[in-house]
């Protein structure tokens, strides 16, 4: 898997780069949240749709996010794990997010997030990324 000092170096960019993630989406910075994936990345997701391919379908789905809280604030990483290769990683985290729905309902939800990257021009990059919350 690559030697250990670079496999920690690797590992704490990726995790940088996760929490730059989820800083830029309490921010509403919808920049911030498109700057680590690539333009053929591909997401599974909660609501429709199921899987968005590409960047452009991707920063879409936002769309709904943004628009069920009428505040920012709670998006949130409470755990996370980080492994990381030469040129591929993965990270699984448990996240949170709450806001005010504009009905002014309060509304909250966890969720397990899964992503993977590919270490492209020594840069990483997120090619999927996946949400998810367990069946009721």
């Amino acid at each position: 898997m690559g030697e250990p000092s670079n496999r920690k170096k690797d590992e704490a960019a990726i995790r940088e780069l996760v929490e730059a993630w989820a800083a830029a989406v309490r921010k509403g910075d919808r920049r911030g949240i498109l700057r680590y994936h690539s333009q053929d990345m591909l997401m599974f997701d909660v609501p429709p749709p199921l899987q968005s391919k590409g960047l452009g379908a991707y920063e879409k789905t936002w769309d709904l996010y943004f628009s069920w809280s009428r505040e920012r604030g709670v998006f949130d990483i409470t755990e996370m794990s980080v492994t990381a290769g030469s040129e591929v990683a993965f990270v699984t985290a448990l996240m949170r997010c709450a806001g005010t729905e504009p009905s002014g309902v309060e509304s909250e939800l966890d969720f397990r997030l899964t992503i993977g990257l590919c270490k492209i021009e020594d840069r990483w990059i997120v090619t999927h990324e996946h949400h998810s919350i367990p069946a009721s």
